[in-house]
């Protein structure tokens, strides 16, 4: 039997689209959430939605985790039968230890595997598999498509309203000086996933609605400096609010393509209900 080209690999953080949901060469690994003694596969057996009413109901916020090497060491043995080698495009190593269970896991299954660090989550790694997929269809190889996903890790921006300052600063995201300030102030921080892949405070807004205009401030600026490939709008179960972005966002910006979608339970945990974020990937 003839054994495919490339076997792509990612995690729950990622945005699935429906194109890719069709690929049988793509293969998700979810991350874990822990409800007390009760554990979920992230995308699997709890949506964003679900996760959001669990906490509603319970008043308590879960926990995360990293899939087990062992998950991610049965999935590489059982596709080197069919694929050649992969390409793993991770969550930020800086956030989660995905990534490297992910390559140390296919070094002892002797799965020939190109690790890309996305130093971000959600659709941004999208954009890079999907940018992937597009340069093996011109014939390049494993490795050629590695080193120009690394490159493109390099083109992404993001920012985001976090919908829950109490479950972000919980998860361990921010320190408690910022939460003390944001909340006594009634402070809407803008928060990014940095060139390193770590979370970073970028403005503190008096409001929400001066924040929604601050983004689309720092997107006009983007644009006015180089074209922009794609847009997307994340949120966390604020669709009605993702749509009014939208449609100011493409008033402003008729040419640029823009997708809306829901953040992962996995990141949901951490951000919070009503997290709205802005993502785009430069020419």
């Amino acid at each position: 039997m003839t054994r495919k080209k490339i076997a792509w690999i990612t995690d729950s953080t990622a945005y699935i689209t429906p194109e890719l949901l069709k690929n049988e060469s793509i293969f998700v690994v979810p991350l874990t959430i822990m409800f007390g003694e009760q554990s979920y596969d992230d995308g699997v057996e709890l949506t964003a939605h679900d996760l959001f009413e669990k906490i509603k109901a319970s008043k308590k916020i879960p926990k995360t985790s990293q899939p087990s090497p062992g998950r991610f060491m049965e999935l590489y043995k059982k596709i080197k039968e069919e694929f050649e080698g992969g390409i793993a495009v991770h969550i930020s190593s800086q956030l989660s230890g995905t990534y490297n269970g992910s390559l140390q896991a296919a070094r002892i299954a002797d799965f020939p595997l190109e690790g890309i660090d996305s130093l971000s989550m959600s659709y941004p790694i999208t954009v890079l598999i999907h940018k992937g997929m597009e340069l093996e269809k011109q014939g390049l190889s494993r490795q050629e498509i590695a080193a120009h996903l690394r490159e493109e890790v390099k083109k992404n921006k993001n920012y985001i309203l976090i919908g829950n300052l109490d479950q972000f600063y919980k998860g361990g995201r921010m320190s408690g000086a910022q939460y003390l300030i944001g909340n006594l102030l009634q402070i809407k921080p803008i928060i990014r996933i940095n060139e390193r892949g770590e979370f970073e405070m970028v403005e503190k807004v008096r409001s929400e609605k001066k924040a929604t205009k601050r983004v689309f401030e720092l997107l006009r600026e983007a644009v006015q400096k180089a074209p922009l490939a794609s847009l997307q709008i994340m949120h966390g179960n604020v669709a009605e609010k993702a749509a009014e972005w939208k449609k100011e966002l493409e008033t402003a910006h008729p040419s640029i393509p823009i997708t809306v979608g829901e953040i992962s339970s996995t990141i949901g945990v951490h951000a919070g209900e009503g997290t709205i974020a802005l993502t785009w990937t430069h020419v």
